[in-house]
């Protein structure tokens, strides 16, 4: 039978929407939580261990932006000295907390004014201490061992004033341009001309100048422009006796045709000015790690797109160059390390890495053997930081009820204190139900993990619907962190559904890659298969009232299962999509997704750019669909959106289309906060519409 709502007025249906509201702000979380929601990132402990820096951020309602301060948390032994405290004016915005080695000063980033210099220091052995600069400092400061210089990279300055229109007529351009001051146009010759997250059109790549390596006294000074290299230098890290420091970058960036990994690690000497390439490797090498005593290198190295990224050491002589072979120190795991990291012993290397719908430490013996997971729990641990000496490290934590928050312990993850405890006010006043975990297999006898919310208020015996999420990517994941928009459906009378099909990260190399060229097609099994089994082990999920939402490669999803199996859906919400990759291919800014995930180019690979394309299928679509799509999403751009609700409307299928503006792909993470709570409303009234109908 229809729900009765649908016979409502539109006006009625709203009385009914804002009645309810203060009912369901009681009982769960609601779209508007967001505003409350309190942010922390960065943290940063002192070298000593006294204090932990770390960036909170907050919503400005009225303004329609984010705040971010800088705050502090005093410590004794590990343990939190009082509670965290603002450290930085509340007039300003301030974040990007950094030590010096001696953990007297604290670097930041913060504008004030007309200064365009945003580099700011703050002298925390003297309270109340006015922020300053350091004069010719005026980008993120990399610290030398000493503390006596300070690197950095930036663009270099030119006498000359840039046009206000440099680039937008492309130098090597046929075409004639009769009144350059008058034409307002573009004439494009580059491939990458678009950037998501970017408003405005690139200008032509000879324009732009290439961020090159500085170095500077930390007393200030007329900072030394070290390198002249054709590319944008990154990854800075210092040699132990300060004489070297070494870079990554890579000299075919500009090279739109180059397909391979080829970024480098280099050295330069600041006796010399000389710079060498350290290795002699394919594939990319970048961020170098240098050994406390200076002997031993290490770094991340991927042959090629795709292929496993490891952790590689070698050792360096005294002149600070390899001095033989390399080895890999990861070479039979198969998760993906970040960043390497030394211990202060110089024995062990650290890195982060997700396992599982998680994320946490690992480490290796400098000389290899087995991998040790040091943090633990079904949780996602972030922005790790460490003393010194190692005896203390600090970092964000985050699981499935909880936003991240800020954490202390001993080096091997004992004695854990939470030192921040932002959103617990307005989460106690919320019903906020957990995740539970459910596995199944698939045919080919994979494993395949998800989560399931029950509805808050849930009821044995009583009949609810039921939303799937996808996640982006596809190689991302789901997992134990904070998802306010699963709270926000589960709060609405929902359960939430939301899987790591095969195509996802944390579960090792080959399950990422298990995708290629077979999107839609194989991991709709994995999706359909879940769905069956979380159907089967809550009876109380009504089959006929099952939504399915995502966005990026899980609006991909959403239109693909709506199109290919049109019973098993009631209602969806797809955003920033794609539903035709021949138009996704021309419009985006990412076309070397699809080279290498298809196999070619379109014009190679038509029958499948075609057959894996929810167009080809979209006569099936049975389910009302709301399209959400931002007009700046240069990654999925709006066209794919265009020509799904076009189709839809077609076919009379119920269908609404919200285009946001000033808003790029990544909305529903950093969009403007109106617009992404705004999101957030539509998502849940959408489904709360349709999926009443019993």
């Amino acid at each position: 039978m229809r729900n009765r709502y649908v016979k409502f007025t539109p006006i009625l249906l709203l009385f009914v929407f804002w009645m309810s509201a203060p009912i369901m702000a009681q009982q769960g979380v609601t779209p508007e939580d967001y505003y409350k929601t309190v942010f922390v990132s960065q943290t940063e402990i002192s070298p000593d261990g006294s204090y932990v820096a770390f960036t909170r951020t907050t919503i400005d309602v009225e303004n329609n932006k984010r705040h971010r301060e800088v705050w502090m948390q005093k410590l004794n032994n590990g343990q939190p000295d009082g509670e965290p405290f603002r450290f930085t004016d509340p007039t300003v915005e301030s974040s990007g907390p950094q030590w010096s080695p001696d953990g007297e000063l604290l670097g930041i980033q913060s504008r004030r004014g007309d200064d365009e210099n945003s580099v700011r220091f703050i002298r925390v052995t003297e309270p109340g201490g006015e922020a300053f600069t350091i004069e010719g400092l005026d980008s993120s400061p990399i610290w030398s061992p000493d503390g006596s210089t300070i690197a950095f990279v930036k663009e270099p300055e030119t006498e000359e004033e840039q046009e206000e229109r440099a680039g937008w007529i492309a130098p090597d351009a046929i075409t004639n341009t009769l009144d350059a001051e008058r034409f307002d146009g573009r004439v494009i010759t580059q491939m990458q001309y678009m950037q998501d997250g970017r408003s405005e059109w690139l200008p032509h790549p000879s324009i732009n100048k290439k961020r090159q390596l500085f170095i500077i006294s930390a007393e200030g000074g007329e900072p030394e422009q070290i390198t002249e290299m054709e590319f944008n230098t990154g990854d800075v890290e210092w040699a132990q006796d300060g004489s070297r420091i070494y870079f990554s970058g890579d000299p075919l960036e500009d090279d739109e045709y180059n397909d391979d990994f080829t970024r480098n690690i280099y050295m330069i000497d600041l006796d010399s000015k000389e710079v060498s390439q350290v290795f002699d490797m394919e594939g990319t090498q970048r961020s170098p790690a240098v050994s406390p005593n200076g002997r031993f290198m290490a770094f991340l190295q991927s042959d090629e797109r795709g292929a496993q990224t490891d952790v590689m050491i070698t050792a360096l002589n005294t002149n600070g160059e390899p001095t033989g072979s390399v080895t890999n120190l990861t070479e039979n795991w198969d998760l993906s390390p970040g960043s390497p990291n030394w211990t202060p012993n110089g024995n062990t290397l650290r890195f982060s890495s997700q396992i599982r719908g998680n994320s946490h430490l690992f480490e290796v013996n400098r000389t290899g053997g087995e991998i040790r997971q040091v943090t633990d729990g079904e949780r996602r641990l972030s922005n790790f930081s460490t003393t010194e000496n190692g005896r203390l490290m600090a970092y964000t934590a985050t699981d499935a009820v909880t936003p991240a928050e800020v954490f202390v312990s001993r080096a091997d993850g004992s004695r854990e204190v939470q030192l921040s405890r932002f959103n617990e006010e307005w989460m106690a006043d919320r019903t906020i139900n957990p995740a539970e975990e459910i596995l199944w297999t698939v045919d080919d006898g994979t494993e395949i993990q998800g989560w399931v919310i029950k509805p808050v208020g849930y009821e044995e015996g009583k009949s609810y619907p039921l939303v799937m999420k996808i996640h982006g990517g596809p190689h991302s994941y789901y997992g134990n962190t904070w998802f306010q928009a699963f709270h926000t459906l589960s709060a609405s009378g929902m359960f939430v559904f939301y899987p790591n099909p095969r195509g996802s990260s944390s579960y090792g190399h080959d399950f990422m890659y298990s995708t290629k060229e077979q999107w839609g097609f194989l991991d709709e099994e994995d999706f359909l298969k879940g769905l069956d089994a979380v159907l089967e082990k809550y009876p109380d999920i009504d089959e006929d009232r099952v939504g399915v939402s995502g966005g990026s490669y899980g609006g991909y999803m959403t239109n693909w299962l709506t199109a290919r199996y049109p019973d098993k859906w009631k209602a969806a919400v797809t955003s920033r999509s794609i539903s035709n990759w021949f138009s996704w291919y021309g419009s985006s800014d990412a076309q070397g997704l699809t080279e290498y995930e298809f196999g070619g180019y379109p014009w190679e690979k038509q029958e499948l750019y075609w057959d894996l394309s929810p167009l080809k299928y979209v006569e099936n679509v049975e389910a009302p669909t709301l399209i959400i799509h931002s007009e700046e999403d240069w990654r999925t751009p709006i066209t794919d959106g265009e020509q799904w609700y076009i189709a839809l409307k077609k076919m009379k299928v119920p269908v609404e289309f919200v285009r946001y503006p000033r808003s790029s792909h990544g909305l529903s993470r950093t969009g403007e906060p109106w617009l992404l709570v705004d999101r957030l409303e539509r998502k849940r009234s959408w489904f709360y519409h349709w999926l009443n109908q019993e």
